[in-house]
């Protein structure tokens, strides 16, 4: 996730003070949404994990470029 957008997600790692700095959040893609954390990097953003299932549910091969709504949890 670009570092432009992140503006929610830090100041919710900020209250939260969770481990690693993540933040819950429900994601999506496509049609298929599922719970998880994403994660700040140091070079700025955060990172979206994607789990094995998530990515076949979704069609999703290495290398596809995705677009993803996130809505925080907690």
């Amino acid at each position: 996730m670009p570092e432009a957008q992140c503006g929610g997600l830090r100041a919710r790692a900020f209250e939260a003070r969770r481990g690693f700095g993540s933040v819950r959040v429900e994601a999506r893609i496509g049609d298929v949404t599922w719970r998880t954390s994403v994660f700040p990097q140091s070079t700025g953003g955060y990172l979206l994990p994607i789990k094995a299932e998530v990515r076949k549910r979704a069609a999703l091969s290495a290398g596809d470029e995705v677009t993803a709504d996130l809505t925080l949890i907690d």
